[in-house]
């Protein structure tokens, strides 16, 4: 996710931070090693380029390394079967527009139902939407991100096949502080009533939602199931890591419990019915003291460098949002992370290491526990996306790291899966069964279309002798996860945001969002082009802004070993490239998209569990002078249908890529564009597919605080616009469409 609000000029975009400058290989460096460097390429849409298509098969491959039953060849000979060949998108595609409306295809209608500010407890009052309301935390909070959908009986139980009643777990990134407040956020010190409005809106909630007379979802107000978790909130630390020392804080001087949850991004399902949220950008919301440097070992600033350049010491007020200055009591301490006392329990020098993790809650029980599963690694989550389970094997969850040149990773349990465990009673325990206890592994891909995961862990001698960081113990490990990815030589990729598993192949897809850096003649920091992201270029944004690298993204694809979910090995090739349909063919437009379907920025990946579609939201820094971002379905195919281009650069220099099957007007279309200023986000179905739940964060987050005065001046008034609440104010929401004439979404 782009978390774009920046209340402090020293606060730096966490999406847009290097942090990784190990000298891990880039994807496919190894190709690169025997390509002439004499040229870069201009950029433009015309550089001097020339694609040369080969069949997927044509080329003699091998496989890379991992035990023999789970070797897998690439692709060769007749390409896999298309699981999507007897479907087809029904729907008109929808036109790109900068409408501050939500435009959704002819034949279905989008309707707003839960947005920023309204009341989730009896006796709230209603949203004001003038900056005077308070109390969020029995408020729904700020920039909707992530959600699914939890089915409930007409009684009240857990029923996952329910389509008129539910829950939704929906998580709020982070906040547009401008409109928050009456006149915008106040200067540092912030005021503790400022403050506290602010890290309410940050965290999860769990709101119910019914179907009315109208065969219409409107969400309840005062359902006992709804619940508000904030960064605030007490969460419980699981797995490896909890009691380790590096947890200790004044707040649990045994290291076993921590305050909040931030920066929620991605979400995912377990399949035993509880919501796993991820925490992304963390790092920013903390200050630390000019000097903090030589009261630590070397050890904890290297960690501190490998987590990002907001957690450094400066003298600057460098935390996003200036909590720690709102007061002296330890509700604002512990945004401090300086060290100040005798030890670590009479501190919070460690407040940040319990930030980073995948939170599970159980959604069904508004005073249940909530768990912290470290085991998972600490890193920049997104969301968790879950293979198919079978009976008798291990469940696989699967994860990336958004930041420039980060990693994808997948846990493998321990325990193995069966039937019982789908239903189990006590659903926490379930997951303290599959996500405390396990192996975290990282991605490498290699330039033959192979792949193979690596485990970090202690066994492993890479993690065990790293040179880099001298790990003490496995709560170590998963505490410092990038350290352990880099010491494994885990392939840097670009952006790796949403990923989603394939309802019927089980492949496993990976939105690579942009990275700004990537080159073909790299200096500095920059990466190079290669097999796996194999486009550099330069994009002119409204006439005059340029943006280099690789700017529209792309998604990446993934087909595990023979042993499944506990494979160690697996094949890849790219899914789609993000591009304008204008943009040359040979160098940009891969995927060969029209006016219909092209689109910038993947970051958001769903798979419908009841069509099989494929939907992709944007969050678009590129393609918003002509369009607003948006929401596209797709039918796609399978690892290794396409082909192997070659695309040639001035100057020699040569990369061969994987691309999977070109789309075609049926396979893949645009079906909604959102409001002005916005990112289209979360989206969650009915378990028969026939209403479509999605999230619009952040409508209007160029309104400048000189402008409140003005409605006329705010970049968008969604969705009051649309006859959705008070004032005019914009405010993220989550939006329900629905077919006019019933039936499933998109087909």
């Amino acid at each position: 996710m782009h978390d774009r609000s920046t209340p402090h000029a020293s606060f730096i975009d966490p999406d847009d931070q290097l942090n990784n400058t190990s000298a891990n290989p880039h994807f496919q460096d190894v190709l690169v090693k025997g390509m002439s460097r004499r040229g870069l390429l201009r950029g433009g849409l015309g550089g001097a380029m020339a694609a040369v298509f080969a069949p997927l098969g044509a080329m003699s491959l091998t496989a890379c390394g991992g035990d023999d039953d789970n070797t897998v060849a690439p692709p060769t000979g007749t390409p896999p079967v298309d699981p999507q060949t007897s479907m087809a998108l029904t729907f008109a595609a929808v036109g790109k527009t900068l409408a501050d409306t939500s435009t959704v295809a002819a034949g279905y209608t989008a309707t707003t139902i839960f947005a920023t500010g309204d009341p989730m407890a009896a006796g709230v009052a209603a949203y004001k939407n003038d900056g005077t309301d308070s109390g969020y935390h029995q408020r729904s909070g700020d920039c909707h991100d992530g959600m699914e959908y939890f089915g409930l009986s007409a009684a009240g139980a857990r029923a996952d096949n329910s389509n008129d009643r539910a829950l939704l777990g929906i998580n709020h990134e982070y906040i547009t502080p401008v409109v928050l407040h009456v006149n915008g956020p106040s200067a540092r010190p912030r005021p503790a009533t400022e403050s506290q409005i602010e890290i309410d809106c940050h965290g999860v909630s769990i709101v119910e939602i019914r179907k009315g007379s109208d065969g219409k979802f409107a969400y309840v107000p005062a359902s006992t199931f709804n619940r508000r978790i904030t960064a605030e909130t007490e969460i419980q630390i699981a797995g490896v890591a909890r009691g380790n020392p590096l947890l200790v804080t004044k707040y649990s001087t045994d290291g076993t419990r921590t305050r909040g949850t931030l920066n929620n991004c991605g979400t995912g399902k377990t399949p035993w019915g509880t919501l796993v949220t991820g925490e992304e950008n963390w790092s920013g919301y903390y200050f630390r003291p000019a000097g903090d440097q030589a009261l630590r070992p070397a050890k904890e600033n290297t960690s501190f460098a490998r987590y990002g350049r907001n957690v450094t010491a400066t003298s600057a007020a460098n935390s996003r949002y200036g909590w720690e200055t709102s007061g002296t009591g330890d509700q604002w301490a512990h945004w401090n992370i300086g060290v100040s006392g005798a030890t670590a329990a009479d501190d919070y020098r460690y407040e940040h290491n319990a930030q980073g993790y995948i939170v599970e809650v159980d959604p069904y029980s508004a005073t249940s526990v909530i768990k912290k599963r470290t085991s998972l690694g600490r890193f920049a989550h997104e969301s968790g996306a879950f293979g198919n389970p079978v009976v008798g094997q291990p469940i696989a969850m699967y994860m990336g790291c958004d930041s420039q040149n980060e990693y994808i990773y997948k846990w493998v349990s321990a325990a193995n899966w069966s039937a019982a465990d789908a239903n189990a009673a006590d659903r926490l325990a379930t997951g303290d069964k599959f996500l405390d206890t396990g192996t975290l592994y990282a991605a490498v891909f290699n330039d033959d279309g192979t792949g193979e995961w690596r485990p970090l862990a202690l066994s492993n001698p890479a993690v065990a002798g790293f040179a880099g960081y001298a790990f003490a113990d496995a709560g170590d490990v998963a505490i410092n996860t990038r350290l352990a990815a880099d010491a494994v030589g885990a392939t840097k990729m670009d952006r790796p945001e949403w990923c989603g598993v394939h309802p019927t192949t089980g492949e496993v897809y990976f939105t690579l969002t942009n990275n700004s850096n990537r080159r073909v003649a790299p200096t500095g920091t920059q990466t190079r082009v290669n097999a796996s992201n194999p486009r550099a270029y330069t994009d002119v944004r409204s006439g005059t802004i340029t943006q280099n690298g690789n700017v529209h993204g792309h998604i990446v694809r993934m087909k595990e070993g023979s042993a499944g979910s506990a494979a160690t090995t697996f094949t890849w090739d790219i899914y789609l490239f993000g591009a304008e349909a204008g943009s040359d063919a040979t160098l940009i437009n891969l995927s060969g998209l029209s006016a219909d379907n092209d689109f910038s920025s993947p970051d958001g990946l769903v798979f419908s569990k009841s069509t099989g579609i494929c939907w992709i939201q944007t969050d678009d820094g590129a393609y918003i002078d002509v369009t607003n971002c948006m929401l596209v379905a797709g039918l796609p195919g399978a690892v290794g249908d396409g082909t192997t281009p070659t695309l040639g650069y001035s100057g020699g220099v040569s990369v061969t890529t994987r691309l999977g099957k070109a789309p075609t007007a049926t396979t893949l279309k645009r079906f909604y564009v959102g409001p002005y200023d916005c990112e289209v986000t979360g989206l969650c179905e009915t378990p028969d597919g026939t209403v479509m739940f999605i999230n619009i964060q952040h409508p209007g987050d160029g309104t400048a605080a000189a402008d409140l005065a003005d409605p006329t001046k705010y970049t968008s008034q969604w969705p009051s616009n649309g006859g959705y609440g008070a004032g005019k104010r914009p405010r993220s929401a989550t939006v329900m469409i629905t077919k006019n004439t019933s039936g499933k979404i998109g087909l």
